[in-house]
């Protein structure tokens, strides 16, 4: 007994039928409104025209009863669709049973298929299949068509109607049919299009949802302008290469966030021509390479404007520079240093037994090349140690102090040339290796190029407003010329004759590896200095 109980209970109509969409109890709430309209008109017929109509000319009193049952009925659906309550099939079979059983007695008792009240039913039976779309539509439609039949069967027995009629009420019953038939198909496709709606709805979310991620996560900054240069949309790349001009909230234009960038905009407009310029903004201290993509739709013209960062760019090639000279490395340290050692130790024997001073000289350029090859592999194999950083805690002045006194050993130089103006408390965050090759790179350089007077070179330190610490290496030597400035740091370019041209750009990767900025800074008194900004960015 407590099985059957709970199987009772279990397919019991819930509150609120979760198996159909809310469109479905949507439309079936409009079709009851459509009912409710009806049944106001046929109250109305019956209260206001009264006998000026043909409508209950068999028995006016029971037409207005069942006009009044079907006002009723309709009402008492109506409540029951807005709190889908029922099951959602009950409900409709009762809306249609309802409407078939009270329109075929108004028909009825106005004068049978003649009356045309039939006719109602076309509607009823159409609003069900778009309601339902489903086949149990020709279940109504056979239920009316039964109905209309019985109907006239009846009144030409008791009222002896023509049975010509039955012509009439068939046609009617064909017409139920063809209208369940029709609405059953139309739903078909009406279900098979939304269906591809939600899915090409599905398809259009995704894709844009990966398309705002893709942009939002984009390194360049893009921006959506309009013809007037409003800026509609931004990514934070382009408020990051711009700086925070998109701080208020109002439209921001193109002649608000950067002015050149603007007169781009304008010229690009009259042109549609990308000359791929390359612009430095000066608040963030970015170089960026400007294109404009159009945008033409019906409601709205304009571009897209794609800010490229070249930093990032150079960044990148830079990598594939460093990759390149990272397998470069490994086939140099067998390939050139063990034939320079056998050509370097066969020259030595050649050398020791002639003694012709001309031969003695070529051996010796033999030698010097030999010895100038080895540095360059020994440079380039620095670059293979950029990975590998154990970042600790150096004391800038006693590490100075040390290095000083090793480089003036080893280079034969007077004490007095090296001048240290360092604080005592002065601590930096390096590697110990990478930062004795930056040291002897730099001073080095110095050295060479310097007046070897008294204090020709100085290193000197301190602590920055913004918290970082600052090293200059500046020496008394001849300023850099205005076109190799920008040569400086690239590998292989050297002004000078022995040199191997990777001295400063192995000082300044291993100092970005640390976190660390190598840069020339040339001196309003002439000399030059080459400055480490540990932990800092580049300054203006």
């Amino acid at each position: 007994m407590r099985d059957k109980l709970s199987l009772l209970l279990s397919i019991r109509p819930q509150l609120g039928d979760t198996s159909v969409s809310g469109d479905s109890w949507r439309s079936l709430y409009y079709f009851n409104l459509y009912r409710l309209l009806l049944a106001c008109v046929l109250l109305f017929v019956v209260i206001a025209v009264g006998d000026s109509l043909q409508l209950g000319e068999r028995d006016r009193s029971l037409f207005a009863k069942v006009v009044v049952s079907y006002f009723i009925l309709v009402l008492a659906a109506l409540p029951a669709t807005r709190l889908r309550n029922p099951q959602f099939t009950i409900q409709l079979t009762f809306q249609l049973v309802s409407d078939i059983v009270c329109l075929t007695l108004l028909s009825h008792f106005s004068g049978g298929v003649p009356s045309n009240l039939g006719m109602l039913l076309l509607v009823s039976l159409a609003s069900a299949g778009l309601v339902c779309r489903g086949k149990i539509t020709l279940f109504f439609a056979a239920l009316a068509s039964i109905a209309v039949l019985l109907e006239q069967s009846y009144s030409v027995l008791v009222y002896e109607a023509p049975i010509a009629q039955f012509m009439q009420a068939g046609l009617l019953s064909t017409a139920f049919f063809a209208v369940a038939w029709l609405t059953h198909t139309l739903s078909k496709y009406a279900v098979a299009s939304e269906k591809l709606a939600a899915l090409r709805g599905v398809d259009l979310s995704n894709l844009a949802e990966a398309n705002r991620l893709v942009i939002q996560d984009m390194p360049d900054g893009v921006m959506l302008v309009d013809e007037r240069g409003v800026v509609r949309q931004f990514n934070p790349g382009a408020e990051r290469l711009l700086g925070n001009v998109f701080a208020k909230e109002s439209p921001r234009t193109l002649n608000e966030c950067s002015p050149v960038l603007d007169a781009l905009y304008s010229a690009w407009r009259q042109s549609h021509a990308n000359r791929l310029d390359v612009l430095h903004f000066s608040a963030t201290d970015s170089s960026v390479r400007v294109r404009f993509l159009p945008v033409q739709r019906e409601s709205f013209w304009g571009a897209v404007v794609v800010l490229e960062d070249m930093q990032r760019v150079q960044a990148q090639a830079q990598q594939v520079k460093l990759a390149a000279l990272g397998r470069l490395t490994a086939n140099i340290a067998h390939e050139v240093r063990n034939p320079l050692s056998a050509i370097s130790y066969a020259a030595e024997l050649l050398r020791e037994d002639l003694h012709d001073p001309a031969q003695a000289r070529l051996f010796q350029i033999i030698l010097d090349n030999a010895d100038r090859l080895n540095n360059i592999v020994l440079d380039v194999l620095q670059l293979n140690r950029r990975d590998r950083v154990h970042s600790e805690e150096l004391n800038l002045y006693d590490k100075l102090s040390v290095f000083i006194e090793t480089l003036l050993h080893t280079e034969g130089v007077e004490p007095g040339v090296f001048l240290i103006d360092v604080p005592a408390s002065c601590v930096v965050q390096f590697d110990r290796g990478h930062f004795d090759q930056v040291l002897w790179n730099l001073c080095r350089n110095a050295l060479r190029y310097c007046l070897k007077k008294p204090g020709s070179v100085q290193l000197r330190a301190w602590q920055a407003e913004d918290g970082v610490t600052v090293l200059e290496v500046l020496n008394d030597g001849p300023p850099v010329d205005a076109d190799a400035v920008q040569k400086l740091f690239e590998p292989f370019f050297t002004t000078s004759v022995g040199g191997t041209g990777l001295g400063l750009y192995i000082a300044r990767e291993l100092c970005a590896a640390n976190g660390a900025l190598l840069e020339y800074r040339p001196q309003t008194d002439g000399r030059v200095c080459f400055r480490i900004v540990f932990g800092g960015k580049r300054e203006s």
